[in-house]
């Protein structure tokens, strides 16, 4: 008979979690996530995300609880069965997009991304963005409020938002959906290979600043950016049987 998994907690602030969080180590127990087997994330989605950053280095897989809205990348709560669910549980390896963002003062920035990374304009100006597709110039000029690249994880989230495609979660490539294109205005972004770098020059950048956006890392007033997929960071969600984020995602093409 195999031993249970060892298991360590992190939560949300909130009080409600708090309490679903004394709940669950009351009845599991507690370990620092460095010792442990998988680490349980109770919270919603932005959450997920923080605790897939914060255990980057770790390289552990980590067992979503909902305690969110959405909740596209938990399982349901319960507090029965806790490691018998996990022992059963479907594994998906996500890969994150790594960014590199030069400034207009000529600093660089490093950043990591599960679901998206996103430039966004900073003031009333238009950004004016020149796209490269690994080392070929594709537009000269994109005139827009943004534009992100996004991983298959992340097509339902900003991405489906801004009209950009859902990817399957197998696919093997990255979305790149502009946000509001102003010139040329029927341009509806591009789909990727997985292996491709993207590199984004600002044009005008004094003028027309633009802020770059790793999930939630945010960097000010960038005059460049770099982005590839980052095979090397990938890390382990698991899933309740039948409930599997790669079926998520077809189900989502399929909601109207």
């Amino acid at each position: 008979m195999h031993a249970p998994p060892r298991l360590a907690f992190v939560a949300s602030k909130s009080p409600e979690v708090q309490a679903q969080l004394a709940e669950l180590t009351q009845r599991y127990g507690q370990c620092a996530p460095s010792e442990s087997d998988v680490i349980v994330a109770i919270g919603g989605d932005g959450f997920m995300l923080q605790t897939l950053h914060r255990n980057l280095a770790l390289g552990k897989p980590v067992y979503g609880v909902n305690a969110g809205s959405v909740g596209f990348l938990m399982n349901q709560f319960r507090t029965d069965d806790l490691p018998e669910r996990i022992a059963a549980a479907e594994a998906t390896r996500i890969k994150p997009l790594e960014m590199l963002a030069i400034t207009d003062a000529g600093g660089s920035v490093g950043a990591v991304a599960f679901n998206e990374v996103s430039l966004l304009r900073q003031t009333k100006q238009a950004a004016k963005i020149r796209i490269s597709v690994n080392d070929q110039v594709r537009l000269d000029e994109l005139i827009c409020d943004g534009i992100l690249v996004a991983t298959p994880a992340g097509s339902t989230a900003y991405n489906l938002s801004a009209h950009g495609p859902i990817l399957p979660l197998g696919s093997e490539m990255l979305a790149m959906t502009p946000i509001c294109a102003f010139r040329p205005r029927r341009w509806r972004g591009a789909i990727l290979a997985s292996g491709t770098q993207v590199r984004f020059e600002i044009l005008e950048p004094y003028k027309r600043p633009v802020s770059a956006t790793a999930d939630t890392f945010e960097v000010r007033d960038v005059a460049e950016v770099l982005i590839r997929e980052a095979p090397d960071k990938a890390m382990t969600l698991l899933f309740d049987p039948g409930h599997s984020m790669e079926q998520r995602i077809l189900d989502e093409q399929f909601t109207v």
